[in-house]
């Protein structure tokens, strides 16, 4: 196959490759996903898909689209690599988790800046398409939900619409178990994608 988007395809096809030689047993253990000997079953932010192994292929149970190829990366490494952590029932920014001052920058305007002007210029479309996704309304922000990721994972979106003083603003909290259960980049691409998912929605 020639490659095109080397920036998605690239790293897909290595993990796409590891995935092969993944003992599926061992996999479904320690991350909890759903095996019947021919594919797991996982569930991102409400949808659930089959992922067949050893011969990768991704369909939604749905019945509708498969998810980007990004997003198609993320769950292979939460297959290769992701492991079942207990929420201890804190919250913890990017930045408080390990290695989370050094991808701090990149973090910032992939997920923070692109959160608050995607959701802060609009924030009753934000709250209409987080309700639509079934997302538990907090009091925090001038608008804020929880959603669940996938496993045992949680995240939350706090957005604060601007004004003629100040530009929108937003957070992003991540259930404290990300901290052992997923590495720092996989953190930043886990808010790119709950971003990308909530904004379909709007």
């Amino acid at each position: 196959m020639q490659i095109e988007n080397h920036k998605e395809e690239v790293p897909f096809a290595h993990y796409e490759a590891q995935f092969r030689s993944l003992d599926a047993a061992e996999a479904a253990t320690r991350t909890g996903a759903k095996w019947d000997g021919k594919e797991f079953y996982v569930n991102l932010l409400g949808r659930e898909y089959a992922i067949s192994h050893p011969d990768y292929a991704i369909r939604a149970l749905d019945g509708g689209a498969v998810p980007p190829l990004p997003t198609q990366t993320f769950l292979l490494r939460y297959l290769l690599e992701s492991k079942q952590v207990a929420w201890a029932g804190a919250w913890k920014t990017f930045r408080e988790m390990p290695w989370g001052e050094m991808y701090i920058k990149p973090y910032t305007g992939r997920v923070l800046t692109r959160a608050a002007f995607t959701f802060g210029t609009r924030v009753a479309a934000f709250r209409a398409a987080c309700e639509k996704m079934g997302a538990r309304k907090l009091t925090h922000g001038d608008a804020g939900y929880e959603f669940g990721l996938i496993g045992g994972y949680r995240m939350q979106i706090l957005v604060w619409e601007g004004d003629d003083e100040f530009p929108p603003s937003a957070q992003v909290l991540y259930s404290d178990n990300f901290a052992d259960g997923f590495a720092a980049e996989d953190r930043v691409v886990a808010g790119d994608i709950l971003i990308s998912i909530v904004k379909s929605f709007m």
